[in-house]
């Protein structure tokens, strides 16, 4: 996962990347992971340059659909990224970002190490546009002055005519340089046969130009009566000022995105075979490698300490913000920073196999993924667009008998009051400001459509073991059948549980410190227990693991949070253990059903033991003993019924009913990182983060319906104005760019976790 070695493009020069660079195989490792689903298919995350609206996201996704080989794309408008499912027996990354770059824009790898120069290159010329035109708009505002003021005969035509040649020169460098963006972009439209917002744009700057250029050269022609550059000059500022504000705006959760994947040092000091140490790249790190790592460093591979103790920064997985101990002896996480002291490690993980690759994943998957009104919106805009092209036509139609300069005044006025950037906007902001919120608090999105159904939940479902409760359970007593010793009960049930990750066989493993038997023919229920034929010296014996119903023990053998072991013989002893309810599960539940959402919990223990946790946590909607299958009827049963439902499992044997919840959550750490299922990942393991999400994904929602209703508004009553000749082209440019600033603005507030 370190940021790709390769100068893709040279910041200060500006030189054209030799894309052919990424297709060797040892590259993709900095923006390709493997399709978990189809070992034939890898999926790139990249960042699209040069791109400004819906518009360009649709062309963009359409040039790679067209690639073959390429199997989906999937370009975000709002964070200005991609993700691309591509086959590499088909297409080569190269072919693909040339379809990017043939479209008009440019695609680079989405930790490149030159992003974050890039985006202060661009800034800067962003910065300079805009000063540009804002010195020269007030310069031309300045010399308009004495025509808006002055009264009949105030103004000799000599001085008049001057003023017009004054404003058209401090034009000319708003026109040839704060303007080139919009131009560039619209011949680009032009010559590909598509439209995007720019379009409209540099046609009313063109028009306005035109118009105010032949009324300076002839004024006593069909457009001399007035000049425009006033108008002109206002709108570019204006316009350049809110996207000034957004590209800053944007910049600031792309920036957060990029520093979390360039996070890891692109070079580490590795033990040599000598027993020095020498600093090489971080790609060439293997597992077994020792590694030395000084204090404000950042640990580059999962591992454990070797040598040295030190604090360790880990908020980025855990999204807990105290610094944790670390000894010798203790794991170590890629991403985490090592705050005190020198430490040596021994590499235990590398690359994609680290749980900082797999946070980097689901993060990347977020910020490309598309909400459904997003996407609505999307394949509306380039339909909106032509229709806003003909409506500026009709209306410069309609008014050209009347008078020339004022018909094409009206038209400008209507290419740029319509643009539909606010609409685009309004869905993506608000969901990519609230996935970035959530992360810091450790709470990992999947699928930004997630926050818009989480948002009309009624009904949590809880799982009980490892999710109500730690999980990690304790062995209490052991109860055998005559003739059998507690302690060969013990080392048999371990044998087969050390092929299980249920909490409850971690506890007979441990309980048992080790075993003589051995286990074979093992097979696994899932929710129910295990089976297998355990082995010492000559003895063998069928046994089965697990549930009273599974072992075939009778129901009044059970009491409490017990696990059975049978054989053919019947019934040879039970386990009684013990589990902890999570510290915060009771205020969790509280809380939700005092905001009117109901709580359940599901867990295949027995009625008495799950009984006993729901109390403790305040929960009266109880179902117990049941199976995988048990729980995805009774969660169905709860959706034919029409609730929404949202299922919190722990990510083990929960995979179909988390797949079959409306939206589902994973509580822990490591497996559930790679679960599927899940669309949202509580890396802390904290129930709080439920609670959390569901409040953020609805303030989400609220303010997403805030931002189309104002888009809405504002469309629905400027363009009437427009059309009927009564919005100025300047006051039309105000109008938009503050649309599509509000709109960001007030997703913006929801970029605080803490604050919601």
């Amino acid at each position: 996962m370190a940021p790709s070695s390769i100068a893709l493009q040279n910041p200060s020069l500006g030189e054209k990347s030799d894309l052919s660079l990424l297709d060797d195989p040892q590259e993709w490792s900095s923006f390709t992971q493997p399709d978990p689903y189809d070992a034939a298919q890898c999926i790139s995350n990249i960042v699209i340059e040069g791109m400004h609206c819906a518009a360009c996201a649709i062309t963009i996704e359409d040039a790679l659909k067209q690639v073959p080989g390429v199997r989906s794309a999937q370009v975000n408008a709002a964070s200005h990224r991609a993700q691309v499912v591509w086959s590499k027996d088909v297409v080569k990354p190269s072919r693909w970002m040339q379809a990017v770059s043939s479209a008009g824009y440019r695609a680079v790898p989405a930790n490149d190490a030159f992003a974050l120069q890039r985006r202060t290159i661009d800034m800067r010329k962003a910065l300079w546009r805009w000063l540009v035109a804002g010195l020269c708009m007030m310069q031309v505002m300045m010399y308009a002055y004495p025509a808006y003021q002055a009264q009949p005969g105030d103004l000799s035509a000599e001085m008049e005519q001057l003023l017009r040649w004054a404003s058209w020169v401090l034009t000319l460098p708003v026109l040839f340089f704060s303007c080139t963006p919009f131009f560039q972009n619209a011949l680009r439209d032009i010559t590909q046969a598509r439209i995007s917002m720019d379009l409209p744009v540099a046609l009313g700057i063109a028009i306005t130009f035109v118009v105010s250029t032949l009324g300076t050269f002839e004024p006593q022609g069909a457009f001399g009566k007035e000049v425009f550059f006033d108008s002109l000059t206002m709108f570019v500022f204006f316009l350049l000022s809110g996207r000034l504000l957004e590209l800053r705006l944007r910049d600031r959760t792309a920036g957060a995105l990029d520093a979390l994947m360039n996070r890891l040092p692109q070079s580490v000091e590795r033990q040599s075979t000598d027993g020095n140490f020498e600093r090489v790249s971080a790609r060439r790190v293997a597992v077994g490698d020792v590694l030395r790592v000084q204090a404000g460093e950042a640990f580059v591979a999962d591992g454990v300490i070797e040598q040295g103790y030190a604090w360790v920064d880990e908020s980025l997985l855990t999204g807990e913000s105290r610094p944790v101990e670390r000894a010798a002896g203790a794991q170590v996480v890629a991403g985490s920073y090592n705050l005190s002291a020198t430490v040596t490690m021994r590499v235990q993980h590398v690359g994609v196999a680290t749980r900082f690759a797999q946070i980097v994943a689901l993060m990347e998957s977020a910020a490309t993924s598309k909400p459904r009104l997003a996407q609505l919106a999307d394949r509306i805009a380039p339909a909106f667009l032509l229709v806003v092209l003909l409506a500026a036509g009709a209306s410069g139609m309609w008014f050209w008998s009347q008078d020339p300069e004022h018909a094409l005044m009206v038209a400008v006025s209507v290419l740029i009051v319509t643009c539909p950037c606010a609409l685009s906007l309004a869905t993506p902001a608000a969901m990519l400001a609230s996935a970035g919120a959530l992360a810091q608090g450790g709470v990992l999105v999947r699928h930004l459509q997630a926050l818009e159904t989480l948002a009309g939940v009624d009904t949590v479902v809880f799982d009980k073991t490892g999710t109500l409760t730690l999980g990690t359970m304790a062995l209490q007593t052991v109860q055998v059948a005559n003739g059998w010793q507690a302690r060969d009960a013990l080392a048999m049930a371990a044998a087969l549980a050390q092929h299980s990750l249920h909490p409850v066989s971690k506890a007979l493993v441990a309980a048992a410190h080790a075993t003589e038997w051995a286990c074979t023919h093992v097979s696994e229920t899932a929710g129910q227990g295990i089976a297998g034929c355990v082995r010492r010296a000559d003895d063998d014996i069928h046994l089965k693991l697990g549930s009273a119903a599974f072992c075939g023990v009778s129901p009044a053998v059970s009491n409490g949070m017990q696990v059975f072991l049978s054989g053919d013989q019947g019934w040879l002893a039970s386990f009684a253990l013990q589990d902890s309810l999570r510290a915060d599960a009771p205020d969790v539940v509280t809380a939700l059903q005092m905001r009117g959402v109901a709580v359940h919990v599901l867990s295949g223990d027995s009625a008495a033991s799950v009984q006993q946790i729901a109390a403790l946590a305040g929960i009266t909607n109880v179902q117990a003993d049941c199976t995988p299958e048990n729980k995805l009827q009774y969660l169905q049963t709860l959706q034919k019924a029409g609730h929404t439902v949202c299922m919190v499992g722990d990510g083990i044997n929960d995979g179909p009913v988390l797949a079959g919840a409306h939206v589902s959550f994973a509580l822990g750490q490591g497996a559930p990182l790679a679960l599927g299922q899940s669309d949202f990942i509580l890396q802390s393991g904290q129930l709080g983060g439920v609670l959390d999400t569901l409040l953020l994904a609805r303030k989400t929602m609220r303010v997403v319906r805030q931002n189309l209703w104002w888009a809405l508004l504002y469309n629905a009553a400027c363009v009437p104005l427009a059309v009927l000749g009564w919005l100025p082209a300047w006051l039309a440019g105000l109008g938009m760019a503050a649309s599509s600033l509000l709109v960001v603005l007030n997703a913006m507030r929801l970029s605080r976790l803490k604050e919601n």
